[in-house]
């Protein structure tokens, strides 16, 4: 595949690491939008993927997450969090003027994605969610319940149904395999709420896609938060028998060929 291309972006507190993908015929821009703990490098399969149906793809690490400045995985707003990926927006529209726009998150990056959407959807062309937080995660309730925060790294198990990703993500020195920060929890709450109230998107098509076996972002507390985000346009589909990371599952393939269809269907 392409090689990636590292920049950076100077974010609302600090440098942010950034990569980009090319093909050599552009048809659009893909931002990908990565989730909790994680960082964007875990995305090359995605990225070719998009790049071989002709996106310029681009991604970058959030504060305190991979690559980027910060304490790692700390987040003391979401809202800016939205504000450094607007950059990254931005810094790929000015390097590919007039090209239709793609946005792309998963997990803790769909939630980004959603209130991103939820502020710049007129912008956009469509949009993917892949095992969104929305609505209610019970893990962050639980844990905010808690006297003191566990030391419980996310069980690589509950990843994909593929033990290869699973050995990857424990292996990867820049994934983070600590406990949650009681602050990035109540961050994390707020803007589930923000999304809650602000409601539907009807500027753009939306489709929601999870594992109907995602034992980490289960599908019932995020249907909660689509009854309300969803607008015109919007679908959803879930896979049975997939688990959390479905861009990384054994049926990847049919994930992206939907990913891909749902695109297409919005560029023509």
């Amino acid at each position: 595949m392409s090689a990636d291309t590292a920049f950076t972006l100077t974010g609302h507190t600090t440098t942010l690491a950034a990569r980009r993908w090319e093909p050599e015929s552009r048809r659009y821009i893909a931002l990908l939008c990565h989730g909790y703990g994680e960082h964007s490098g875990r995305y090359h399969y995605v990225a070719t993927r998009l790049i071989a149906d002709g996106a310029a793809v681009y991604a970058v690490d959030h504060i305190g997450h991979g690559l980027s400045d910060g304490e790692r995985v700390l987040v003391e707003n979401f809202e800016d969090v939205v504000h450094d990926f607007r950059l990254l927006d931005l810094t790929a529209r000015r390097e590919h003027p007039d090209l239709p726009v793609v946005l792309i998150g998963h997990s803790m990056g769909g939630m980004i994605a959603a209130r991103y959407t939820q502020l710049h959807g007129d912008e956009l062309a469509a949009v993917v969610l892949s095992g969104p937080v929305l609505g209610t995660w019970a893990v962050v309730d639980t844990l905010l319940a808690a006297d003191e925060i566990p030391d419980a790294p996310v069980d690589p198990s509950t990843l994909s149904r593929d033990p290869e990703v699973g050995r990857a993500y424990v292996d990867d020195p820049l994934v983070w395999h600590g406990p949650f920060k009681r602050r990035t929890l109540e961050a994390l709450k707020d803007c589930l709420g923000t999304i809650t109230a602000a409601g539907a998107v009807d500027t753009v098509p939306v489709l929601w896609l999870h594992g109907s076996d995602d034992a980490l972002v289960p599908v019932d507390g995020t249907a909660t938060g689509w009854a309300t985000f969803a607008g015109r346009g919007s679908s959803s589909k879930q896979y049975p028998g997939a688990r959390h990371e479905i861009f990384n599952e054994t049926n990847r393939d049919e994930v992206l060929d939907d990913v891909l269809d749902f695109v297409h269907d919005q560029l023509r």
